[in-house]
């Protein structure tokens, strides 16, 4: 198994590893794009140091990547608006075609000769302890690897990204949540190779803990815990979740007993259509539900851990009343769906709701005469209260129930009762659609193939 492993693992290698010419290129933009932003920092009343970070500057970059990450570190003594508006400027004179956008403050974004390039302000702080924004530690990390990471080291760095990305769990960004470029590069760093690395996640017992330097915190409660060399005071895989650390000792484990290139490419499903989607359901007897509306205008860091606020809390009541979610899930690109499929679709017209004890005087009157007149069977046709009765030693009633249907949940201002992010709520009040049963399948054309994976999960 180990000439097998080595040979899927060097047939990897030769595809990540940039050559001679994309070498050459990037070296070549790099300091065009270093010389203008030198140009641009001339004519600012402070000086700057342009630098340039993460992967293309650690040499851990793969083949065909084209991602340029230059900062333009700032005095600390210059406030935090001037930080901006001077970062900002430099940013347009060397990108004039490129755009802001927004992380802790605005940067821009643009390209350059086929590159992407993020220009990005930070301050020239004295160590990562001392940061005053959280971009300010980057170019400590890339002076740490810079120094532990040869060129061997990086070409087992190159694989395992590839493995990652391939796997589904390369990105600190909120809508992967899974393994940084700085964190991929420390772990094999730590573990002395792929293959170690690999071998070590597959035997993890969450929580894992590393502490490369050695500062002896332990502060930390994450599955995955990485105490950042350059600031005892982060763990660096704290935006990993549960399931990006899980998926990576399945596939760990996968590819230690079955090595193929497959694993390192990304297996993204066909997608289905409105049919398939309907027949699945069918088949499977359950109760889809969807809520439907615009995708608010915020960048996927600021959206996704709204929609995750969201779909938890409308999971919640939609079990606290009874429709027992089976699965559930949050799709975003021109709309937003948070869908849920559900094991009972409708429920009785009445529920049943305990007292107290009897012996608990106090209460159980209470509860008695809150209900004993209710008990009459209302002129409009409903179900009305039936109780109180006694069902052991506690006074129980059968009261008429506030939805029957999910949808009728869902199409109601209670809705807006349930812990929604702030603009998901303000999303939804603009507008919204429920879907439910065959109507789901009309969301194949935005999301078929988040419903082919839906409908056909994997690890």
């Amino acid at each position: 198994m180990s000439d097998e492993f080595d040979a899927v693992v060097e047939r990897v290698r030769e595809r990540v590893t940039p050559d001679d010419e994309e070498r050459e290129r990037l070296d070549r933009v790099v300091d065009d794009l270093r010389e203008r932003a030198r140009d641009a920092v001339a004519d600012l009343p402070v000086d700057a140091d342009v630098i340039q970070v993460g992967s293309t500057a650690r040499d851990t970059w793969l083949a065909g990547d084209r991602d340029v990450d230059l900062f333009v570190s700032f005095p600390t003594e210059i406030d935090r608006a001037d930080l901006e508006s001077y970062g900002l400027k430099v940013g347009h004179s060397v990108l004039p075609d490129g755009h802001e956008e927004f992380a802790e403050h605005p940067y821009v974004k643009g390209t350059y000769e086929g590159f992407d390039v993020d220009l990005v302000p930070c301050y020239a702080v004295a160590d990562a302890t001392a940061i005053r924004s959280a971009v300010d530690r980057t170019p400590f990390h890339t002076e740490y690897l810079a120094e532990r990471i040869d060129a061997d080291l990086a070409s087992e760095v190159r694989v395992a990204k590839r493995f990652l990305t391939g796997i589904g769990v390369y990105g600190s960004d909120l809508r992967t949540r899974g393994f940084s470029g700085y964190l991929t590069e420390l772990l094999v760093h730590e573990y002395g190779g792929f293959r170690q690395f690999v071998e070590a996640a597959a035997e993890w017992h969450p929580p894992v803990k590393l502490d490369p330097e050695g500062h002896g915190r332990e502060t930390f409660d994450d599955p995955l815990v990485v105490i950042d060399p350059t600031d005892p005071e982060r763990n660096v895989a704290a935006v990993c979740s549960p399931e990006a650390v899980a998926r990576l000792q399945h596939y760990a484990r996968d590819l230690l007993a079955d090595p193929r290139p497959a694993l390192f490419v990304p297996d993204d499903p066909e997608a289905v259509d409105a049919d398939a989607v309907v027949a699945a359901f069918e088949r499977r007897g359950t109760a889809p539900v969807a809520v439907r509306f615009d995708a608010p205008d915020i960048v996927d860091d600021q959206l996704y851990p709204q929609l995750d606020r969201s779909l938890e809390g409308l999971v919640g009541e939609l079990d606290r009343r009874g429709f027992d979610v089976l699965r559930s899930a949050a799709w975003a690109d021109e709309t937003v769906v948070l869908f849920a499929e559900l094991e009972v679709a409708e429920r009785p017209a009445v529920e049943r709701h305990e007292g107290p004890p009897v012996h608990v005087r106090d209460h159980a009157e209470g509860f008695y005469d809150a209900y004993a007149d209710e008990a009459a069977a209302p002129d409009d046709g409903t179900a009305g209260t039936y109780g109180p009765f006694l069902d052991g030693d506690r006074y129980v009633v059968e009261r008429p129930r506030e939805f029957r249907t999910a949808v009728g949940l869902l199409e109601s201002d209670a809705v807006f009762d349930v812990a929604l992010g702030a603009r998901v709520e303000t999303a939804m009040d603009e507008g919204y659609a429920v879907l439910a049963g065959d109507e789901v399948g009309a969301l194949a054309d935005e999301f078929g193939v988040e419903l082919a994976r839906y409908l056909d999960p994997r690890p």
